[in-house]
């Protein structure tokens, strides 16, 4: 009889826990888009988690996308009161030791401070925010802040429909915007 053994180095052990997020904000269905466009499934098909950084309109939207991994979501301006009631302003999630917070108007247009405070009060390692539908990656004193922009209704400042991926590591975080 022979004994088998597995030897597993250290490339491996981060290749085995890794985990990527799907980031998607300001989807607008109905009221912009009749439905979330068919290239989100696609890049979002390998994902363990998604999140919604809100402006749903529709609770189907996050019905949707469960279909492809768990979501964590939170509610936007123009959200109806059904997503209102049943989605927080504010959420988190933890993933390999990183706190991910997500929020959807965290007051950009007057600058960083207040998404600095939601950072440091909450110990996030990641804000992911929307209402801009800019996409946006900004790294911090090791926070990141990244906005994925918008599938459906982008800023028309040059901008394209866009979501964006998070790959996280024990030791790393890489965060990536993926045009449609």
């Amino acid at each position: 009889m022979t004994s088998e053994q597995t030897i597993m180095s250290k490339d491996m052990e981060s290749v085995i826990a890794t985990k990527i997020i799907g980031l998607i904000s300001d989807t607008h269905i109905p009221s912009r888009a009749n439905a979330l466009p068919r290239e989100v499934f696609t890049i979002f098909q390998n994902v363990d988690y998604i999140i919604h950084a809100g402006d749903i309109v529709e609770l189907s939207v996050i019905d949707e996308l469960e279909q492809i991994a768990p979501v964590l979501a939170v509610y936007g301006n123009m959200d109806n009161p059904e997503v209102k009631n049943v989605l927080p302003n504010l959420n988190s999630l933890k993933i390999l030791d990183r706190k991910i917070g997500v929020i959807h108007n965290p007051n950009i247009l007057y600058g960083m401070g207040h998404m600095r405070e939601l950072t440091k009060e909450n110990g996030f390692d990641v804000l992911v925010y929307g209402h801009t539908h800019n996409a946006h990656i900004k790294w911090e004193e090791n926070i990141l802040y990244i906005n994925p922009g918008s599938p459906t209704s982008p800023s028309p400042l040059l901008n394209k429909p866009s979501v964006a991926l998070l790959k996280i590591t024990k030791d790393k975080i890489t965060p990536e915007i993926t045009n449609i």
